[in-house]
């Protein structure tokens, strides 16, 4: 029935091979897929394989020949784990989309967004090509009838987001860095480009420095550590029991939402696949990140509580507060770490050193959850904001998270293990008292 009585009659034309082959495999398959068959031949590239274009994918290009089988088999290359590569044969290749003129962004753009993140992940339910652009009656988005025309565009994306585009139009669906992107996204990006490099670079410098100060103590002029630290259980109350039930739980949650959040960035890293082992029948990773920003949340939410109704805290915390005298110490602390003035400046017992940090806490945990708070509900989002404005929202969500995570690695954790002072660390967080030497207790 296929191959019918060609190989007798036309064998050069009927080379599978061949234009004529190729031309009269849509009509061969519709022979059973009638239906089918008639929304190939007006498609793109129905019409394109109609004037002759070798190129033009064929029935048995994405579905096979000889051993075609369901779409709901995982080995078939019309499943839904396996669409982005069968797209990507031909919308993949540099020199057919220039050839044919082509946007040759369109898979790489389509691995950078969620869709294309969570696919490689492995989830088997998230939105695919096909699911965009239909599947054999794919047309081109000037086309009212195309599922991707901008008129279309809110049932196409209502299937999965309801009401999505109600109110403003959808805009650009490929966001190409550097290309088809949001202005906004562009201006966060370099942005963050310029703020991360500076805030890490200065701190890595201060801490270089601060360590070899330390270094050069211990080891050249030989002053015992002993002088440098305060017996355990005789240091200042640094963090009261609930201060410190709050920071455990705000480092937990604060762990597991960079390990989750950049294993969907980052899924083919090594530290990313255990929570991607279930990902094709359930969202693991999902799941756990949000549960942990629901913790997180919830620390935020009791740390603003026990300000509000606790005197002694509030107390506590009137010493984070920012004062002029904060700059002055920064300015000649950091002048004597890298040499230039020689006389280590007096510090207080909370100095810029602890309030940079805590701020620092504040203003990340006020961007995260107010973006994490509207990328986690896209649904209702998209019904009331342009979805170039959560472009934005999750590029700002994204650079932030790798801020902060950079910033607890290189200051956090030098003050709390690696400064000579405290190491191998500071048990503030676990007795209440810290084990460092104070200038004074101002």
């Amino acid at each position: 029935m296929c191959h019918s009585e060609a190989h007798d009659d036309k064998k050069t034309a009927w080379k599978p091979s061949s234009p004529e082959f190729r031309k009269a495999v849509p009509d061969t398959c519709g022979m059973c897929h009638s239906e089918i068959a008639e929304q190939y031949k007006v498609s793109v590239h129905g019409k394109a394989v109609e004037q002759g274009i070798r190129q033009a994918p064929i029935c048995t290009d994405c579905h096979g020949e000889h051993n075609i089988i369901s779409p709901k088999n995982s080995n078939s290359p019309v499943n839904a784990a396996n669409i982005r590569e069968t797209c990507g044969h031909c919308h993949g290749d540099v020199k057919l989309t220039r050839r044919f003129g082509l946007p040759a962004d369109r898979i790489t753009s389509f691995d950078a967004s969620f869709h294309g993140l969570a696919a490689k992940s492995g989830s088997q339910t998230v939105a695919n090509c096909a699911s965009c652009h239909g599947i054999h009656n794919i047309l081109p988005s000037s086309d009212e009838k195309s599922t991707i025309n901008a008129k279309n565009l809110p049932a196409t994306c209502g299937k999965c987001h309801a009401g999505a585009g109600s109110r403003f139009a959808l805009g650009t669906i490929h966001i190409a860095e550097g290309k088809l992107e949001p202005v906004g996204v562009k201006w966060v990006r370099q942005a963050y480009l310029i703020l991360i490099p500076a805030i890490i670079g200065w701190m890595l410098i201060h801490n270089a420095g601060d360590w070899m100060k330390k270094w050069h103590m211990l080891r050249i002029q030989g002053i015992p550590q002993s002088t440098m630290q305060v017996a355990h259980g005789e240091g200042e109350i640094r963090m009261f029991p609930l201060e410190r039930l709050q920071h455990i739980l705000l480092a937990i949650s604060f762990m597991v939402l960079a390990w989750t959040g950049f294993a969907l960035k980052y899924p083919d890293e090594w530290w990313a696949r255990p929570l991607l082992l279930w990902e094709a029948s359930k969202s693991v990773r999902g799941v756990i990140h949000r549960a942990a920003a629901v913790v997180f949340v919830a620390v935020s939410f009791l740390h603003l509580g026990t300000l509000i109704f606790s005197r002694t805290l509030r107390h506590h915390w009137t010493e984070m507060f920012p004062a002029v005298r904060d700059v002055r110490e920064a300015v000649s602390n950091f002048l004597y770490l890298v040499g230039i003035v020689k006389k280590k400046p007096t510090l207080s017992s909370h100095s810029y050193i602890e309030k940079m940090e805590y701020w620092a806490v504040v203003w990340g945990a006020i961007v995260m959850i107010l973006t994490g708070s509207l990328l986690w509900g896209n649904n209702f989002a998209l019904k009331y904001i342009p979805k170039s404005w959560l472009d934005i929202l999750n590029s700002v969500h994204f650079y932030e998270a790798l801020l902060a995570t950079l910033a607890i690695l290189v200051w956090h954790f030098y003050f709390v293990i690696f400064d000579p002072e405290v190491y191998p660390m500071d048990t503030a967080w676990l007795t209440g008292k810290s084990v460092r030497k104070r200038d004074d207790h101002k």
